[in-house]
C-alpha cells in the first residue's frame, strides 16, 4: 500500500523549497522529491529582481538572505532591453517605486532555502526521481524511483515544480503553447584579459567601445556582461538566426560568437578558481505557458507553467511571487477551511502576470534584433523611457507589481500589494505577516484592543498607529494583497469586511 501524505512537491529549486516553506507555515509538511542527489551548483539566476524581494521581507527572509539591515529600499535605476530606466524621478510618496534588486546566486539561494524548510521540519528526498502518476479524483499516487528501488506515495495533491521540460506537466497532459524564437544564446564564465577592464567596472573595446554590466546590443547581436563575484565574469551573446555549432559549448565557441558580433577578437580564458562555472548554448528561446496551472489535484509552478527569457531577471520574481499566492490557498484547501473555488483563484490570478512577463520578454528580446529599423526603434523608446511615467510604467512591469487581482472590494487599495508600512512602535507591516497568516489591520483606534474575531484561527487581528495611514483598515492575505480596506472603522464588523472574510477565509468559526 502507497505512503499517503497531504501534498506531494515534485523539484527541489527555488520555487519548490519555497512553497514547502509557505505550506509547513501553515501546518502541512509536505514531501518534497528532487531527481538530483543533492541542491543544485549550477549557475543560473544571479539574482532576485523585482516584487520578490518585497515577498521575502514579508516572510522575515529578506536580511539573513542579504545579509543586510533594515527594510531592502528600491534602486534608482534599472534596465528595458539594456537601455537604462531613470527611476530617480518617475516615482513618488503616493506611487512607490517597486524595483527592488537582491543579489544572491540561485545556487546560494537554494541552499538558504533549503535550510529554511529544514528548521520548518520539512525533509527533502534528495535522489528521489518521479517517474509516473495516476491522478484520481480523490488522490493523486506518484510512482518515485530511488537508489533503494521504487515505490508509490498517494498525496491529496501534487505540484509540479520540475522545470521546463516538466514530467508534471506532461503526464497530466497539460499543453503548453508557445513560440520558439529562432536565436542562439550562449554563456559563460571566463577570463578577461586586464588590459580590457575600464576602471567603472565595464570593459573597454579598442574599436567597439564600452560594454557595461548587462545587456548591450550591436548591429549583429547583443552582449551580456556581469562579474557578480570579484574576478569571476560572466559573458554571453544573443545571436538571432539558426545555430551552427553543436556537441558540447565550448570557451572558443563563445569567442568565435563574439568576433561576429563586435567584429574584433577578445582574447578569452577558461575562468579561475574551482567552479563550478556557467558553460552553455541555449538553441531557440522559448516562450511558453501551460494551458492551465491545475488539473484537479495536480498544480504547476514555476518553470514548470512558463517559460521565456532572462532578460531583465524575471523568472525567480515570477515564479515565487506563484508560490506565496498558491502555498496559504493550497493549505487552507487541505486544513479544511477554504471557501469554494479558493484555490481556483491560483491559475486566475497568476496566469495573466505570466502572460505579462512573457510579452515584456519577447518584446526586450525584438529591441535586441540586428538591423537599422530595430536602432531606429530603440534610438525612439530612448527618447519615451527618458518620460518619468513611461519609466514609472514599465518599472511596475517589470516588477510584476502592475496587475491587480480582482479581490471584489473596489476600495482603490483593494487588489494591491500592500505597501511597506511602518508604525509609529516601531514595527513595520512586513512583521506581521512572518507566520503567513492573514492580518485585519485597525489603523485608527492606536493602543485600543483588536476587534474580536470569529476567524482568529485564520486571521490575525492587528491594532497600529502610523502619520497619515492610507486607509483606516485593510484586510491583507498571507500573500501581501490587499482583500478589503476602508477609510472609516468603527465598532463592530462592516457587513463590507465580514463579506471579504467569508470570501478568502470561508465561513467563520462557530
Amino acid at each position: 500500500m502507497a505512503a499517503h501524505t497531504a501534498v506531494v512537491i515534485v523539484g527541489a529549486g527555488p520555487n519548490g523549497l519555497m512553497l514547502a516553506c509557505e505550506l509547513a507555515l501553515a501546518g502541512v509538511r509536505p514531501v518534497v522529491l528532487d531527481a538530483l542527489p543533492g541542491p543544485s551548483s549550477e549557475p543560473k539566476a544571479n539574482g532576485l529582481v523585482g516584487q520578490v524581494v518585497r515577498t521575502l521581507d514579508l516572510r522575515g527572509l529578506y536580511n539573513g538572505f542579504s545579509g543586510m539591515a533594515g527594510p531592502p529600499q528600491p534602486v534608482p535605476a534599472w534596465m528595458f532591453s539594456g537601455m537604462t530606466l531613470d527611476l530617480s524621478l518617475s516615482f513618488t510618496e503616493a506611487r512607490a517605486n517597486p524595483m527592488y534588486v537582491l543579489p544572491v546566486a540561485q545556487p546560494q539561494l537554494v541552499r538558504l532555502l533549503a535550510a529554511r524548510a529544514g528548521e520548518l521540519g520539512v525533509a527533502v528526498r534528495w535522489g528521489h526521481r518521479l517517474t509516473g502518476l495516476d491522478a484520481r479524483d480523490d488522490t493523486v499516487v506518484a510512482t518515485v524511483n530511488s537508489a533503494h528501488g521504487d515505490y508509490d506515495v498517494a498525496a491529496g495533491y501534487l505540484v509540479g515544480a520540475d522545470g521546463g521540460r516538466s514530467i508534471v506537466r506532461k503526464t497530466a497532459g497539460i499543453a503548453f503553447p508557445g513560440t520558439t524564437a529562432p536565436t542562439v544564446a550562449r554563456l559563460a564564465h571566463v577570463q578577461i584579459p586586464e588590459s580590457l577592464r575600464a576602471a567603472d567596472r565595464s570593459l573597454a573595446i579598442p574599436g567597439v567601445g564600452r560594454i557595461s554590466h548587462g545587456h548591450t546590443r550591436f548591429d549583429r547581436g547583443m552582449v551580456l556582461f556581469g562579474e557578480f563575484e570579484p574576478g569571476r565574469a560572466l559573458l554571453g551573446t544573443l545571436e538571432f538566426g539558426p545555430a551552427a555549432d553543436s556537441g558540447p559549448m565550448t570557451i572558443t565557441e563563445l569567442r568565435e560568437s563574439l568576433q561576429r558580433i563586435l567584429g574584433v577578437d577578445i582574447g578569452l580564458g577558461e575562468p579561475l578558481g574551482p567552479g563550478p562555472h556557467a558553460l552553455r548554448r541555449i538553441d531557440g528561446q522559448n516562450s511558453r505557458q501551460a494551458e492551465r496551472y491545475r488539473a484537479g489535484r495536480v498544480l504547476l509552478l514555476g518553470d514548470a507553467a512558463h517559460v521565456h527569457s532572462a532578460m531583465g531577471g524575471p523568472g525567480l520574481n515570477l515564479g515565487l511571487q506563484d508560490t506565496v499566492n498558491l502555498g496559504w490557498k493550497l493549505a487552507a484547501q487541505i486544513n479544511g477551511w477554504a471557501p469554494e473555488g479558493l484555490l481556483d483563484t491560483y491559475e486566475s490570478e497568476r496566469q495573466p502576470l505570466g502572460q505579462r512577463v512573457m510579452m515584456h520578454s519577447m518584446a526586450q528580446t525584438a529591441l535586441m534584433s540586428p538591423g537599422p529599423h530595430v536602432a531606429a526603434l530603440r534610438e525612439l523608446f530612448g527618447e519615451l523611457t527618458a518620460i518619468p511615467e513611461v519609466s514609472a510604467h514599465l518599472a511596475e512591469l517589470l516588477a510584476g507589481s502592475d496587475v491587480r487581482y480582482d479581490v471584489g472590494d473596489d476600495h482603490r487599495l483593494s487588489g494591491w500589494h500592500v505597501p511597506d508600512l511602518a508604525f509609529d512602535d516601531g514595527r513595520r507591516v512586513a512583521d506581521l505577516l512572518h507566520r503567513g497568516r492573514a492580518v485585519l489591520l485597525d489603523l485608527v483606534h492606536g493602543a485600543a484592543a483588536p476587534v474580536a474575531l470569529p476567524w482568529a484561527d485564520r486571521v490575525d487581528a492587528v491594532t497600529a498607529a502610523m502619520p497619515a495611514p492610507p486607509a483606516a483598515a485593510m484586510l491583507i492575505r498571507p500573500d501581501g494583497y490587499i482583500a478589503w480596506a476602508t477609510d472609516g472603522f468603527g465598532p463592530g464588523q462592516p457587513p463590507a469586511l465580514k463579506a471579504a472574510l467569508t470570501r478568502w477565509f470561508g465561513a467563520p468559526r462557530r
